[in-house]
């Protein structure tokens, strides 16, 4: 799975020509939106784009860890982590995706 990954810069590309904007405003309306959605993350909401999927933040309590390495218990603190659960839609187009590569 050596795929390319794509930036904020492609994005940015991508609303250049398909919209029509600049190329300045395309890359200002990219960050605008990252923006927005990192926001209401940080603010404890949910963000869902239809046909794409929800992002949304989950608290997770603290526990004890264990080093693999040596075995040695580690507490591990209560911290606040990232999910995200792709739409059925964007799940279909996936599975399509790899029935083409096959």
């Amino acid at each position: 799975m050596a795929g390319k990954t794509m930036t904020r810069m492609d994005l940015s590309e991508a609303v250049f020509r398909e919209v029509g904007l600049s190329r300045n405003e395309s890359a200002a309306l990219v960050a605008s939106v990252l923006q927005h959605v990192s926001d209401a993350l940080v603010a404890g909401e949910q963000v869902k784009i239809s046909g794409f999927g929800t992002f949304s933040t989950r608290d997770k309590s603290a526990r004890v860890g264990r080093n693999p390495k040596t075995g040695e218990e580690a507490p591990i603190p209560p911290r606040r982590v990232l999910t995200f659960r792709p739409s059925h839609l964007m799940k279909d187009r996936v599975v399509e995706g790899n029935k083409a590569k096959a």
